[in-house]
């Protein structure tokens, strides 16, 4: 699936701090029926956002009306750990969240978000507490991502994330997208290249490209 661009999200943020949720909670294999985060969206984290009888608990966070709408994952430390799954993903996607900030995540978890155009945030427990504070007040949550910075009224948090997955978020490119580009930008000088030095290339040829 192509991700959509990500640069700023502004959104109320959803408190969920609750510790070690993995993968096989976020989402059931035996759900696992289609890619379609639309799909997924019922039965991410179904064994604690419904009762025994299927029916979406009233005091669970991500059944309050009053966060309907964000985009903004607040998690518990080590989101997403155990299995490599990438529906896991697409299950969070399909409940309409594009980042998620955490003291910790998964590394599967947190590289298989970075593909499908979702952006994981590690910020330290007692500022992922703070953010939640202002969650519960409905303050909305900033995200940044140009600037790599989480703002909550006038307070504002860096985080890290590495120069190629920045590009991937904010241009919207998967890792196909990014190898293509970077094959064009090789191509480009190699044509470039032979102009200025054809002696260099062996069969005095410029490189053919279709």
């Amino acid at each position: 699936m192509t991700p959509a661009p990500f640069t700023v999200v502004r959104s109320r943020a959803v408190p969920l701090l609750i510790p070690n949720i993995d993968t096989d909670v976020i989402i059931r294999v035996e759900r696992m029926m289609s890619p379609d985060p639309g799909h997924l969206a019922r039965w991410a984290i179904e064994s604690i956002r419904y009762d025994a009888g299927g029916a979406p608990k009233k005091d669970f966070v991500l059944n309050d009306p009053g966060y309907v709408g964000s985009e903004i994952l607040l998690a518990g430390d080590n989101f997403g750990c155990g299995s490599s799954r990438e529906p896991a993903v697409w299950a969070v996607m399909g409940l309409g969240f594009r980042c998620v900030i955490a003291p910790s995540f998964g590394d599967i978890f947190a590289a298989n978000c970075l593909t499908n155009g979702v952006l994981p945030v590690t910020l330290p427990t007692d500022v992922v507490e703070q953010l939640a504070k202002g969650a519960r007040n409905l303050n909305e949550v900033t995200v940044d991502l140009p600037s790599q910075e989480v703002w909550l009224e006038s307070r504002s948090w860096s985080f890290e994330i590495g120069r190629v997955h920045k590009v991937m978020l904010v241009d919207a490119l998967d890792e196909m997208a990014l190898a293509v580009g970077r094959l064009e930008h090789v191509e480009r000088w190699e044509i470039r290249d032979h102009g200025e030095r054809a002696w260099a290339w062996p069969q005095g040829n410029p490189p053919e490209w279709t």
